[in-house]
């Protein structure tokens, strides 16, 4: 496989403000302009990367697995 294939992102998240509406009223929800989203996004990332490598890992693991036994 090409270097540029091994290198292609495959995007895994994002937010939008109807993802918030669980949690919050329209109107707390109505007061986050752009600039606090991207920061929410930010430190949702952060969050994020304290699991990653290990919910990675995991989740390949899982999906080489499933194909392992597509194939028998």
């Amino acid at each position: 496989m090409d270097r540029q294939r091994w290198n292609k992102p495959f995007p895994i998240s994002s937010i939008c403000r109807e993802d918030l509406k669980e949690y919050f009223t329209d109107q707390q929800i109505a007061t986050l302009d752009d600039g606090d989203m991207e920061r929410i996004a930010s430190k949702m990332g952060d969050a994020h990367m304290n699991t990653y490598w290990i919910d990675m890992e995991i989740i390949v693991r899982y999906i080489l697995e499933d194909k392992d036994k597509e194939k028998k």
